[in-house]
């Protein structure tokens, strides 16, 4: 992590040329006032109780920023541990009341995803939104797998390297506290060895968390639209977020994430042959009067919703 670090203006200009970016180890251990043999040691694991003091200096002489000096504090905080702490797999199901309020944001995409991103559960719009995804098993649906591995994501995400680059940045993230967690290791286990794509990123050791932004993106059905969208944890679930993806009513953006839904539900794709939804899945979230066929739906003149055309 650190040899890697943003160079900074703390030390003395070198008259050589530097082969690789970055500081040398003997100019982080000297910014963080520490000897390179100390240094050294942290970095091959043989010293594993830093203190505080030590591991601040560190984040100040490699310029971290917050997300990142806590990453580096819960490595620290793990490597002092005599013995690792076993997890849990964390759970599945979903609550009936966050599938209710699945169903409450429609026409906003919304869904429900594990700490590393499986998708659990959706309402019509944000299955949809995610071209593709719903010719995966229920067990196989993951926003990050499908970034990667699915070849409508590259379309789909007009931006697709700043999306992956996120994508990897959260899995970072989550490694630095859990780092043996069957989940997490099964995952991150295939991409590597699925998608160079994937390879290069996790080797950058990019450390992010995932809230809010804007994202545009080219939907086949109904062209290109750029939404906002929030994510939210919820309370008690070991790790589950809502993401919701939002639009000002009256734009051409709500009017393309209104066909979106109205498309959902009026003509749901059929279900796999043989599959079985876990608890709280999409397919109880997808399986309400307002996606039934034969329920009446909505105008959508009277919604302001008119066929999109690629902005």
């Amino acid at each position: 992590m650190a040899a890697s670090a943003r160079p900074t203006s703390g030390c003395p200009p070198e008259p050589a040329r530097r082969r690789t970016p970055g500081l040398r180890r003997e100019e982080v251990a000297a910014l963080a006032g520490v000897s390179i043999d100390y240094y050294v040691r942290l970095e091959r694991g043989k010293e594993t109780r830093p203190s505080p003091s030590v591991v601040e200096a560190l984040a100040d002489a490699l310029r971290l920023n917050c997300e990142e000096r806590d990453f580096l504090r819960g490595l620290a905080a793990r490597a002092a541990r005599q013995a690792p702490e076993p997890r849990p797999l964390p759970s599945r199901r979903v609550r009936p009341t966050v599938t209710l309020l699945l169903e409450t944001l429609r026409p906003n995409p919304a869904y429900v995803v594990s700490r590393t991103n499986d998708l659990l559960a959706a309402n019509p719009g944000g299955l949809r939104l995610l071209h593709g995804i719903e010719d995966w098993p229920e067990r196989q649906r993951n926003t990050i797998r499908y970034t990667f591995l699915h070849p409508a994501a590259r379309e789909l995400w007009m931006d697709w390297e700043q999306k992956a680059q996120a994508c990897v940045a959260q899995l970072r993230a989550i490694a630095g506290t859990d780092p043996d967690a069957p989940d997490l290791a099964s995952l991150v286990g295939e991409l590597i060895v699925k998608s160079p794509d994937f390879n290069r990123h996790w080797e950058r050791y990019e450390v992010r968390s995932i809230g809010d932004g804007e994202k545009t993106m080219h939907h086949p059905e109904v062209g290109t639209m750029t939404l906002s969208h929030e994510g939210l944890t919820l309370n008690r679930t070991q790790g589950q977020r809502l993401v919701v993806y939002l639009a000002t009513p009256g734009t051409p953006d709500h009017d393309a994430m209104t066909l979106l839904d109205l498309a959902a539900g009026v003509t749901p794709r059929p279900p796999r042959t043989g599959t079985t939804s876990s608890a709280g899945s999409t397919a109880r979230a997808t399986a309400s009067p307002c996606s039934d066929p034969t329920t009446p739906h909505p105008d959508p003149t009277r919604s302001h919703a008119r066929p999109r055309h690629d902005r």
